[in-house]
């Protein structure tokens, strides 16, 4: 990530209810860079499986800025911010290692990507799709990236096939 390396401090803020975008807008309105990492999720709505984007931190986005200025309080101010989150009454800053690992594992669109293979007989969680939350095992895996899963459903082993990008680790 290019932005990554034009900033040097970055800091948490936590966001008002349903307020991530208009913090956003309002945050990179006034010059401030905002990193606020998504990923793609199915959530079964009105019947109906939907994917979409959401924020990997629900509630809360990374901003960039020198604490040296004082702009924290600016940024407090900022309409859907709550606040920054403080220790001792002062933001401390987020390790800029971790940014750049998470941004590392991030598109360009700052969306998650699958990183890790898979491997036959693991477990897995599916994370998109009409099997979505079902915990799986790996029967096989095609070169398409096609996947076989056999999922329990009804007492019984069922088999079928995703993609590789709905799956993610049984703990995480």
């Amino acid at each position: 990530m290019d932005f990554l390396d034009t900033v040097s401090l970055w800091f948490l803020a936590q966001v008002k209810p349903n307020s991530a975008v208009i913090a956003q807008a309002n945050l990179e309105r006034q010059g401030f860079a905002i990193f606020m990492p998504t990923e793609m999720r199915t959530m079964r709505r009105a019947g109906r499986f939907e994917t979409r984007r959401c924020p990997l931190f629900p509630g809360y986005l990374f901003v960039s800025f020198d604490p040296d200025k004082g702009l924290w309080r600016k940024i407090n101010a900022t309409r859907g911010i709550m606040r920054l989150v403080s220790f001792g009454g002062v933001p401390r800053p987020v390790p800029p290692e971790l940014i750049a690992q998470i941004a590392k594992r991030c598109d360009a669109t700052h969306c998650l990507r699958l990183q890790r293979e898979f491997a036959e007989g693991e477990e897995v969680r599916v994370a998109s799709g009409p099997f979505v939350d079902f915990a799986a095992t790996i029967e096989r895996i095609e070169p398409d990236q096609r996947v076989w899963l056999l999922i329990e459903m009804m007492g019984a082993e069922t088999r079928v096939a995703v993609s590789a990008a709905e799956l993610r680790a049984k703990d995480g």
